[in-house]
Formats: structure tokens, C-alpha cells, sequence
């Protein structure tokens, strides 16, 4: 069977600022100013490649609402469209994933195999090195007013891995499932 190997997580991004580093001068406190907002959103990403791990290409979507049994069907429903062929889909056991409506419906699809990594093993799953380098890079640090300026700067991190190739084989590579 020749399909792409899709590998997908979900994450959180939130108003509050994740501090990685702060600067200020000798002596004095460093402060972070925002507002104290608990707004979020939510996003899916998925890490796509031929067998060997080669050709990668990623695909994400942004929800204002966490996954849930609705959202993951329409998830997968956008990897129909975004990778063509047979499509092993490679995710963890996430309840809205487990979901009785997504069973149903993966059942359905015969152009979708559905395969959980073992739990407690998201070193495994490279869209976790996705997350890790976008909170890193780009929303460590910065207080966002608005959930739309947040969606804004996620696209943009989005746009920027999208094309580099070599960052995300690397992602595929710190899995440890290929060499």
C-alpha cells in the first residue's frame, strides 16, 4: 500500500505571554505587561510525508473551541483535500479522537487508515516539535490583546514552517522514527 503518512496533535495558544527569557538591567525586576485574559485558541496540525520521511508538508487549522468529536471530523475531512492518495493517519488517544461519531465516520472512509501511538509518548509525534518551535519562536514573549492578533501571528508562524522543508524533516528526524 503507497500512502502518506500523516502524523496530527492538537495544541493550545493562550493571551496570557509565555515567558522564555527576559531582559532588563542590573537590579531591577523584569516585568511583562498584559492584560489577565484566559481567551485561546486551539489548533491542529498534521506533519505529512512518504514512507521514508521525505517530502514533508504541513497542514493546520485554527478553532476557537478545543477538538472534539465534530471538529476532528472536519479535520480529517480537510487531510482529504490537502493530501491526495491513500493517507495513514498517526495521532494519540485524544477522547475526541476515540469519539463515537469519528469512529463512525473513519469506518467510512476508505482512502483513511487510522493508526494511536502509544500513550504517554508524545516524543514520538513530530507536530509536537511543531508545537515546541512555534511557542519557542513565535508566542514566547509576547502579550497579545485580541485573539485575532494571537490568529495572526500563529498564521504567520504557520506560513513560515509551511515552507521550510529541512525544519520540518528535522521535526520528522527528533521522533526517532527515521534516521
Amino acid at each position: 500500500m503507497n500512502a502518506t503518512l500523516v502524523f496530527a496533535d492538537e495544541s493550545g495558544f493562550s493571551l496570557l505571554p509565555t515567558v522564555r527569557r527576559t531582559w532588563a538591567p542590573r537590579g531591577q525586576t523584569p516585568i511583562i505587561k498584559h492584560r489577565f485574559n484566559w481567551k485561546r485558541l486551539h489548533a491542529v496540525g498534521a506533519i505529512g510525508c512518504s514512507a521514508d520521511g521525505l517530502a514533508p508538508r504541513l497542514h493546520m487549522q485554527v478553532q476557537a473551541g478545543p477538538a472534539n468529536g465534530e471538529s476532528t471530523v472536519h479535520f480529517i475531512d480537510s487531510l482529504r483535500r490537502e493530501f491526495d492518495g491513500n493517507v495513514i493517519l498517526i495521532w494519540d488517544g485524544l477522547p475526541a479522537h476515540r469519539s463515537e461519531l469519528v469512529n463512525e465516520y473513519v469506518k467510512k472512509q476508505d482512502w483513511l487508515t487510522v493508526v494511536r501511538l502509544p500513550a504517554y509518548a508524545p516524543e514520538l509525534n513530530p507536530v509536537e516539535y511543531l508545537w515546541s518551535a512555534m511557542t519557542t519562536r513565535y508566542t514566547a514573549n509576547v502579550s497579545e490583546d485580541t485573539i485575532e492578533s494571537l490568529s495572526n501571528r500563529i498564521e504567520r508562524a504557520y506560513n513560515r514552517y509551511h515552507s521550510e522543508t529541512q525544519t520540518l524533516r528535522g521535526f520528522l528526524k527528533a521522533s526517532s522514527l527515521w534516521e
